[in-house]
């Protein structure tokens, strides 16, 4: 099982018609990652604190259709937290965020992952929201040191980040714990810091996305790899990195010796890149599912 942590939100993305509307998407990048990984094939657990209103229970049906487990999951009477994001031209998008004395910021620190749990994914809001980001920090420290594959996404959303420079030091606390580090070029450039530097500090692989570019992953050993984009329509980029993570995480840990080093890393991107394609072609968080994959190969 992979267990994805962090935060269940909703999306208001805007439509054309009528002007100005905004349609409530689900997302929120773990629960996305959860979402793709469960559409994936991949057996996949959230473990988060989700909003008993009526966005956290549609958010909640979204993940249980896809086979994802929701025993980790804790439930509180809060608002869920709300997303404004705003598309360029190109498809990208920038946030701005409603969480103040929401349910998912409130997570609380649960007892050990149950035996079958294989790796665990992190990040995005829930890693800066207090006081569930403490709590999702000793969550990897701990499963990290009884040694689960952990990817951590940050996902930086600059808006939430009261300060940067606190945050980028928290940052790198957290890469000893950390198997698989994937970032965006953006985060890369607001981090302000370079593959090596991070391999340094613990990961056995950094993954960055480069949007139309591709994929490039750096390893611990010296090796780098990249997969080319699959060229698609897009109709916007929203949860495309999310099913990055989880199209790595469903590979590498179907492998007879799940993790990092030693992976089959250009099958591993390539996978990825389909994936992500598929994702892009789609209005919202709507990653694809198995056999549409095997359709686009």
């Amino acid at each position: 099982m992979i267990v994805v942590g962090g935060e269940a939100l909703i999306d208001l993305v805007p439509v054309e018609r009528p002007p100005g509307a905004l349609l409530p998407r689900p997302g929120g990048g773990p629960y996305n990652t959860a979402l793709a990984l469960g559409r994936l094939g991949a057996e996949a657990a959230f473990c988060s604190r989700v909003s008993q209103d009526g966005f956290g229970e549609s958010l909640l049906a979204g993940l249980r259709a896809a086979g994802v487990d929701l025993s980790l999951v804790q439930r509180g009477p809060e608002p869920t937290t709300l997303a404004v994001p705003s598309l360029a031209p190109d498809g990208s998008a920038s946030y701005r965020f409603y969480v103040e004395g929401t349910a998912d910021r409130l997570f609380a620190l649960p007892p050990a992952l149950p035996p079958a749990v294989r790796a665990l994914a992190l990040g995005t809001c829930s890693l800066v929201l207090e006081p569930g980001a403490s709590a999702y920090e000793a969550l990897l420290r701990r499963e990290s040191r009884r040694g689960l594959l952990t990817l951590l996404d940050p996902n930086v959303r600059p808006a939430l980040i009261a300060d940067p420079a606190a945050y980028r030091r928290r940052f790198l606390e957290w890469l000893p714990y950390v198997s698989v580090l994937k970032l965006s070029e953006e985060d890369a450039a607001w981090l302000g810091g370079r593959p090596g530097d991070w391999l340094a500090a613990g990961p056995s692989a950094v993954v960055l996305t480069r949007g139309a570019a591709g994929l490039t992953v750096w390893t611990a050993d010296g090796a780098e790899y990249g997969a080319a984009a699959r060229p698609v329509a897009v109709a916007d980029t929203i949860g495309a990195g999310d099913t990055v993570n989880a199209a790595l995480l469903h590979r590498l840990t179907a492998a007879a010796d799940p993790g990092a080093a030693g992976a089959d890393w250009p099958d591993i991107l390539a996978y990825a890149a389909r994936a992500a394609a598929l994702t892009c072609t789609r209005a919202g968080a709507e990653p694809p599912y198995a056999a549409e994959l095997e359709l686009s190969r």
